[in-house]
């Protein structure tokens, strides 16, 4: 069977356009694609594993590590257009994850909340997906949380604390609908 001559150029200038965009990443795997043209902020480490396809399309992908920070894209993830990923100590995807449109993952609060105090930065607790996690649309994971492998996480959700293995979530805040 032959390969559609468009398909090969297109996927090709998929993998040149990662190269480019992506260059002062730590590790880039090889046969990554990129689609669009994402906001990249390498202050840290960042790795993106084989095969990982990322789409920044329809709205801007942003993928940031700060001073300190570790970024992790396991092979063969996919990261769709509007997500926000960003660590300043750690955000780490495993292998085989599909991270839905608009999903944001930063591994810091930013301020804290009581009112005299701000303008103060909180720790930065570490976000970690297990392999094969699926996150729907639009979907917020708090700092501190790990979602277990072979994972499911609902359109809208907002996840504030571990999800065990093989299960599927969803909801504000994320709660168990069912193992999997």
């Amino acid at each position: 069977m032959a390969l559609d001559p468009w398909y090969v150029w297109h996927n090709g200038r998929a993998v040149v356009n990662a190269r480019w965009a992506l260059r002062k990443a730590d590790h880039v795997g090889s046969r990554v694609r990129l689609r669009g043209r994402p906001a990249v902020s390498n202050r840290g480490t960042m790795v993106i594993g084989e095969r990982v396809q990322l789409v920044s399309t329809v709205a801007t992908l942003e993928l940031v590590s700060e001073r300190g920070g570790r970024l992790e894209i396991g092979e063969r993830t996919l990261v769709n257009f509007g997500c926000s990923l960003v660590a300043h100590e750690l955000v780490r995807i495993g292998a085989d994850c599909h991270i839905g449109p608009y999903t944001m993952m930063l591994d810091n609060d930013y301020h804290r909340v009581e009112p005299e105090r701000r303008l103060e930065r909180p720790p930065s607790r570490p976000i970690i997906l297990e392999e094969n996690v699926w996150i729907g649309a639009r979907v917020i994971v708090l700092p501190g949380v790990t979602i277990g492998r072979d994972s499911c996480v609902g359109a809208g959700s907002v996840v504030t604390s571990d999800v065990p293995p093989r299960t599927l979530v969803a909801g504000v805040p994320a709660r168990r609908i069912r193992d999997l």
